[in-house]
């Protein structure tokens, strides 16, 4: 595919670079190949006096711009704020030769009388959904769909959520590095915090938030005291005190991207533990291909995009209530380096991969910016004739 960005690229994201390596960084690593990239977080409030924006060089083309406001600023003097933060971006700059790409409609409120290039909205979340959702996101999305050339979504149902939006609509659901996650398929050296624990290994790596289903753990865990559970990511939005707690759980707390096959290498099977409600209807777990291509046999439950394709394809153990779930790890223990499975895992993931993504999603933007040039051109003509 020949390449031609020719436009910077402004990121407006919720999720913080340095978080969790998921779909934004995946897909604003590869924009950083071809244009500059800058990913502006949300602001800090721990500016001592004036507001500003702090800049970090995370790779070739990528910069990181945290800003920081005021202690107490109210949401109405953060719009303000970030307004004139974006307006100090820009001295020097021209926002018409950038891509603006949105992860939150919130970003909206601050950057709507800048004028881009391009409107991109990648909603890879019901963000609305989410525990402390801000109350007006709602209605921002609502306007940011009226501006946005070109929206993609993280998932075939929350396509069908918003199909009707907006008349350019994309799904683009989870995808995955598979070299990177194949290499649990080998015979990693577990990391110290793992190698100690011996035994069937049960595992999660992700958030640990109000989507995580703390009392499946808790029994499972008490049910099946020979297996170890593993659990890996930040806890968030939730109160870490009431985590379930055993002998045979083991938090091991955030860890990289980079170092996630490692410990992947020493599980027996893979778990997506998640609650079944408005904040996980429309998930589309980038976990799942993760686990599969490293050979990671997968018990979920019933999520939607989990359901619909991995379990259609017999690809993972889909389970309701404790007892299944146990039932479900139990047969993929039996599952494990199944040379027909494995097979079947490579078929399926063979043409997914987050290059394919980007390339797909480049390829629509600069039909979608072609097209918008030719009713603009067809206007002109109207208007001169």
């Amino acid at each position: 595919m020949n390449i031609n960005l020719q436009k910077d690229l402004l990121c407006f994201s919720h999720l913080r670079w340095d978080f969790v390596f998921q779909r934004p960084q995946h897909l604003m690593t590869r924009f950083a190949q071809h244009s500059n990239v800058y990913f502006l977080e949300e602001p800090f409030m721990d500016a001592p006096d004036k507001p500003f924006i702090q800049f970090e060089r995370k790779l070739p083309g990528l910069w990181l711009c945290v800003p920081h406001l005021p202690a107490g600023t109210s949401p109405e003097e953060t719009t303000e704020l970030m307004k004139g933060l974006l307006h100090s971006f820009f001295e020097g700059r021209d926002s018409s030769n950038f891509i603006f790409w949105y992860y939150t409609p919130m970003a909206f409120e601050f950057s709507r009388d800048f004028t881009s290039a391009q409107v991109v909205y990648d909603c890879m979340d019901e963000l609305s959904a989410f525990k402390f959702a801000p109350a007006r996101i709602k209605f921002m999305e609502q306007q940011l769909f009226t501006r946005a050339d070109i929206v993609f979504t993280g998932g075939v149902t929350l396509y069908e959520a918003k199909k009707d939006s907006h008349s350019n609509v994309h799904p683009f659901p989870s995808s995955i590095d598979k070299e990177h996650f194949q290499t649990a398929r080998g015979m990693l050296a577990e990391p110290l915090d793992q190698a100690g624990i011996t035994g069937t290994k049960v595992g999660f790596y992700g958030v640990i938030d109000e989507r995580f289903d703390q009392d499946l753990i808790r029994e499972i865990a008490a049910k099946r005291p020979d297996w170890q559970i593993i659990l890996i990511g930040p806890v968030v939005k939730i109160d870490p005190a009431m985590l379930p707690r055993a002998n045979n759980i083991h938090y091991l707390g955030p860890k990289s991207y980079q170092e996630l096959p490692a410990y992947l290498s020493g599980w027996n099977v893979a778990l997506i533990p998640f609650l079944l409600n408005e904040s996980t209807y429309f998930i589309s777990p980038t976990k799942t291909p993760e686990y599969l291509a490293a050979g990671r046999p997968v018990v979920s439950t019933a999520i939607r995009d989990v359901v619909d394709p991995y379990s259609k394809a017999g690809l993972v153990s889909i389970a309701l209530g404790t007892d299944a779930f146990i039932s479900a790890i139990d047969y993929e223990l039996g599952n494990f380096a199944n040379p027909d499975w494995l097979q079947a895992v490579d078929e399926f993931l063979s043409d997914k991969s987050w290059q394919n993504t980007f390339s797909a999603m480049l390829a629509l933007m600069q039909s979608t910016q072609s097209q918008n040039k030719e009713v603009v051109l067809t206007g002109e003509m109207k208007n001169a004739s």
